[in-house]
């Protein structure tokens, strides 16, 4: 269930990329924006917040967010070409 939200923030994520006119460097952003946006209207929103959260300590978690951006960087980057 976890796994749809996340392909929503995803998708939201990139959506936001496309209309900066796929500037560099804003992944961060887009991701936070995208995921409040989509999760404000969830009911799974604590589910999805309380299982990334026990899932990673801390340290752990920023770098699969690092990770994560990257890979949405460049999925988008070679959506766009």
């Amino acid at each position: 269930m976890t796994d749809l939200l996340e392909r929503k923030i995803r998708l939201h994520a990139e959506h936001l990329y496309n209309q900066r006119g796929q500037a560099e460097g804003l992944a961060l952003q887009d991701w936070v924006e995208a995921e409040t946006r989509v999760l404000e209207n969830s009911i799974l929103a604590p589910l999805y917040r309380k299982t990334r959260a026990e899932g990673q300590s801390s340290d752990e978690f920023s770098e699969a967010e690092n990770q994560q951006f990257a890979m949405t960087d460049s999925s988008v980057s070679e959506a766009g070409t």
